[in-house]
């Protein structure tokens, strides 16, 4: 049975904050908000995490996982990033947006595209979050919280405990969070390309 936090969405309490941390360090999968919905989390370097993740939302091996970053000064160790593709993430982040790009050797090849060795970054405009990643000192390895057979993420830490509280380690309640995912902009080609019209506005990337 899962541990819950309800964490304060203004101001997080750092006792649990650590504690939350803590669990992510020793395997635990958990249920976080974010400034679009609420997503699934482990620690980078967790191969049984990751396959627990995996088996809640039945993935297949060419799921890109997302590293959430609390800045752009991590991305240069997991990602590949060109000038342009700089400028916007610069421009765009913090926000509501996954941003695939080629990953670099240090990205761990199970979190990364089999064939394309890409990897989502994710830098979400959210102090929970943000109070995690600080603490933590790394990124967290994410996937949105979307069960299989439905359409739209999880948006209630209530109805994740209801329904994922035997398979989870941790569920942190920061309130209602959006009902949409992120916008996916795949900035690997000559021309961003957006993969998925979500929370997060599309308009830029769009010729």
């Amino acid at each position: 049975m899962s541990q819950y936090f309800r964490i304060h969405p203004d101001n997080p309490q750092p006792r649990l904050i650590h504690q939350a941390v803590e669990m992510v360090r020793r395997g635990a999968v958990i249920a976080y908000p974010t400034d679009s919905a609420y997503a699934l989390g482990c620690h980078i370097g967790d191969k049984k995490a990751l396959d627990r993740i995996r088996r809640i939302r039945r993935l297949g091996d060419r799921h890109n996982f997302t590293l959430v970053c609390r800045d752009l000064s991590e991305l240069s160790l997991y990602a590949k990033v060109d000038n342009p593709a700089y400028r916007l993430l610069n421009a765009h982040t913090p926000g509501a947006y996954t941003f695939i790009l080629p990953a670099t050797r240090e990205v761990p090849r199970r979190l990364s595209h089999p064939k394309r060795r890409t990897i989502g970054i994710r830098i979400p405009d959210n102090r929970i979050v943000l109070a995690l990643l600080d603490e933590l000192n790394e990124p967290l390895m994410s996937s949105t919280l979307i069960l299989p057979g439905e359409d739209r993420p999880m948006t209630d830490a209530g109805d994740i405990r209801d329904r994922l509280e035997h398979e989870l380690d941790l569920i942190i309640d920061g309130g209602h969070c959006g009902i949409e995912p992120t916008t996916v902009v795949d900035l690997t080609g000559d021309e961003p390309r957006v993969t998925r019209v979500g929370k997060g506005d599309p308009a830029p990337f769009q010729g």
